[in-house]
This record gives structure tokens, C-alpha cells and sequence, in this order.
């Protein structure tokens, strides 16, 4: 992959100035998520623009990405600008925490920034997406419950490890876990990843709970994870 940039099928992503670059993280939260009912989707921390893109792709909605950094902000607007969806997709350079828009949203999506089990990067931009110094899952589901309309979602990938810390908060907000779905490097191995989708309305079933492996025992790409990327990977 050329370090500049990431090809799709429908559109190219830039993101040699975003601090957030194109990484399985976000391919799997964009192709996951449910879009397709949603008629307005804001995308939390949106980096390069690539989840906002994806689920541009993926619906009618018109979609708003916030993003703190400013020059992440700027290559984000640039890539939703080059692509098909650009009429419906929207970039503000803004921190969520005082992100006042004029209407809420159905949908809410993000990738947030976590521990990872290892030292802050020592890049400090880097560092700053990727840590939860930055932005607490508290301050997310805080903000998201702020932004939401009545029965909206919000949907993110977590550390298998943060689970549990994530379910909690969103609890307390009066969140409920609707789909979960974790995500493992090949079958049999522990969760590396969880995909969570809550609602500000509680559901009328009780959560549905599926594992996704990233690849086979042979090394290749699982059958699960080539249907779900089928519209974006070439």
C-alpha cells in the first residue's frame, strides 16, 4: 500500500496528514455498522474521513465527521470532497465535547481513541488519536448521548480488553447493547477487537452476539470478512 494513500473501490483516501490513518479499525466499523436506515450519521474523531466515507457509501444519509485535529480535519474534507458522496458528507474542526450542531443525529459512529495495551506512541498527534487521554469513553458516550435523537444508536469498536469498561458507561447513560460482534485474528483465538452497537431506546430482544475472524487457518481472508469489506477492498 502506497503510504499516502488507500484505494477503494468507490473512492481513495489520503492520509499522510491525518493522524488517524486508514487501519482494519476502521474498515470493519464502516462495513458493520447499520447505516441504512439513518438519515443523519455523525462519524466522532473522524480522522482521515474514512468511516464518514463508508457509511456515505453505505446510506442516504448525510453524514458530519468531527474531528479535534485540524490538519486530519483538513485531508478529510479534501478525501470527502474527491468522492461520489461528497454533497452529503460534511467535516467540522471542532472537539464533540462542544459540538453544538442545529439538529441531532440518528446514527453516531466512532473508532475512539484507547489504550492499547502499550506506551503512548511518541508521536504526540498520534498519541493523541490514539489514547484515551485524549478522549474517555466516558466523555464519548457522554457527548454521544447529548447528539443522539430519540432511539438512535451509537456504534464503535473497543479493545476486546475495554469491553466491558465501554458497556458500562454506556450503561449508566442509559445505553443498551443491541448487536455485538467480536472480532478475532483466525478462529479459536481470543478477541482482539468488539464491535458494539447501543441504543438510546431499549430493545424489544435481547442482544445478538457473533465473532467475525479476520482470516483463516490458511492465512487468507475469511469468507466473513470478504462478504462484509466485499463493497470497499478491491
Amino acid at each position: 500500500m502506497p503510504s499516502e494513500y488507500f484505494t477503494f473501490k468507490r473512492f481513495r483516501i489520503h492520509h499522510d496528514r491525518s493522524s488517524m490513518k486508514v487501519g482494519t479499525d476502521g474498515v470493519l466499523l464502516g462495513a458493520w455498522a447499520d447505516v441504512a436506515r439513518a438519515s443523519r450519521i455523525l462519524d466522532v474523531g473522524c480522522g482521515c474521513g474514512l468511516i464518514a466515507i463508508m457509511a456515505a457509501q453505505r446510506s442516504a444519509a448525510h453524514v458530519t465527521g468531527v474531528e479535534i485535529d485540524a490538519p486530519s480535519a483538513a485531508q478529510a474534507a479534501a478525501n470527502a470532497a474527491a468522492s461520489p458522496f461528497a454533497g452529503r458528507i460534511g467535516i467540522v474542526c471542532t472537539d464533540v465535547r462542544t459540538f453544538c450542531p442545529d439538529e441531532r443525529f440518528d446514527c453516531i459512529l466512532s473508532n475512539p481513541p484507547f489504550f492499547d495495551e502499550s506506551l503512548l506512541p511518541p508521536d504526540p498527534v498520534r498519541a493523541s488519536a490514539r489514547h484515551t487521554s485524549a478522549l474517555s469513553f466516558a466523555a464519548l458516550v457522554e457527548a454521544a448521548c447529548r447528539l443522539m435523537a430519540p432511539r438512535a444508536t451509537l456504534q464503535v469498536i473497543v479493545p476486546a480488553t475495554a469491553r466491558t469498561a465501554f458497556l458500562t458507561e454506556a450503561s449508566a447513560r442509559g445505553l443498551w447493547l443491541v448487536r455485538r460482534t467480536d472480532v478475532v485474528t483466525v478462529p479459536g483465538k481470543a478477541p482482539k477487537r468488539t464491535l458494539l452497537h447501543l441504543s438510546s431506546g431499549r430493545p424489544d430482544e435481547a442482544p445478538a452476539v457473533d465473532e467475525l475472524p479476520l482470516c483463516g487457518r490458511d492465512g487468507r481472508r475469511s469468507p466473513e470478512y470478504d462478504r462484509l469489506t466485499h463493497d470497499f477492498y478491491l
